[in-house]
């Protein structure tokens, strides 16, 4: 938070898409990622629409979705238990086979 981003987490079910609106007319939602596995590996696709509509309605969207979640708070984080931390290492160093 001392940079001030705040991160969010989702309660219940959730989509599994990456969406983004720039300067309120461009948005894409889709299944990539911004990481080397899904460029590289994966057969991944987004839609871009270009539009103020599509995008005032993702935007709306994405407020609910943040009044819906969790904030995720960086000293709760921090002191997450030891088993978590142990598991989010192993994750990361074998990542590519999953």
């Amino acid at each position: 938070m001392s940079e001030g981003i705040r991160l969010y987490e989702s309660q219940g079910a959730v989509l599994h898409a990456k969406t983004a609106v720039i300067d309120g007319v461009w948005s894409t939602v889709g299944s990539s990622n911004l990481d080397y596995r899904s460029f590289l590996h994966n057969d991944e696709v987004n839609a871009i629409v270009l539009g103020q509509e599509f995008a005032g309605l993702m935007e709306t969207q994405f407020r609910r979705d943040i009044e819906a979640a969790k904030p995720v708070l960086l000293e709760k984080w921090r002191d997450r238990p030891v088993v978590d931390k142990v598991i989010q290492t192993l994750s990361r160093w074998i990542d590519e086979w999953l």
